[in-house]
C-alpha cells in the first residue's frame, strides 16, 4: 500500500500550485498518475481545483505544522503508521492540515482532536476520549487506511472522503465532490505530505 501511495505522490509533483487542475491517467501496471501538467494523451480530467484566492485563504487557516508539537507526537505517529501501514509522512500531512498538532483542537463543526474525529468516527473506532492522542492517531490513522482500501488506493479520493465522508465521494461517482473546503483540503494535504517526506 505505502509503495503505491508513494508512487502516486511522487507522480504528483506541482499538484500542490494553487488554481492548477488535476489530471490522471492509470498505467498498464494498475499505477495512477497525477500531474498538472498532463503530457500523455491517456491523462483525463480529475480535479479543478480552486482559484488561487480560495486555496490561499484555506491555506492560511492552520499552520503546516508547530515544530515543538510534532516532535511530541511523532514516536506515536510512526507507531501508528507502522500499525495501518501507512507512510507516517501521511500522518503528519494529515494532522498538520487538521488540527496543527493542536491536540485540544475543536472544528466549528463538532470534530476534535489531533485528526479531528468527528463523533461517530470517534465511537466507531471505539474512541473513549478523542482530545486523547494516542486514541486520536490510532482512530484516525485506522480510518485513513479504511478509506484507502476502500476506494483501491486512490489517496485523493479517501482524503476527500476524510474530509467530506464516504457517503458523499460516492454520491460524486467517486469523484473528490464539488466543496471548496473538500478541494482545497485535499491540495493541502497533499502538499504537506511532500514537505513531510
Amino acid at each position: 500500500m505505502c509503495s503505491l501511495i508513494a508512487v502516486m505522490i511522487i507522480a504528483c509533483l506541482g499538484i500542490a500550485n494553487a488554481g492548477a487542475d488535476i489530471f490522471v491517467f492509470t498505467d498498464e501496471t494498475g499505477t495512477q498518475h497525477f500531474s498538472d501538467m498532463p503530457d500523455d494523451s491517456r491523462y483525463t480530467l480529475f480535479m479543478h481545483s480552486e482559484s488561487p484566492r480560495v486555496m490561499a485563504v484555506e491555506s492560511q487557516r492552520k499552520p503546516i505544522f508547530i515544530s515543538k508539537n510534532r516532535n511530541i507526537f511523532s514516536s506515536e505517529i510512526k507507531r501508528a503508521a507502522l500499525t495501518y501501514q501507512l507512510d507516517e509522512a501521511l500522518l503528519h500531512a494529515v494532522i498538520s492540515a487538521e488540527s496543527g498538532y493542536n491536540s485540544r483542537s475543536i472544528s466549528n463543526k463538532g470534530a476534535m482532536g489531533l485528526m479531528q474525529l468527528m463523533p461517530d468516527t470517534a465511537k466507531r473506532f471505539r474512541v473513549t476520549n478523542s482530545f486523547d492522542p494516542v486514541q486520536n492517531i490510532y482512530a484516525g490513522a485506522q480510518y485513513l487506511s479504511n478509506l484507502l482500501v476502500h476506494f483501491d488506493n486512490n489517496l485523493p479520493l479517501a482524503l476527500a472522503a476524510y474530509n467530506a465522508g464516504e457517503n458523499n465521494v460516492r454520491k460524486y461517482g467517486d469523484q473528490i465532490p464539488p466543496f471548496p473546503e473538500t478541494r482545497a483540503y485535499v491540495m493541502k494535504v497533499m502538499d504537506n505530505y511532500q514537505k513531510f517526506k
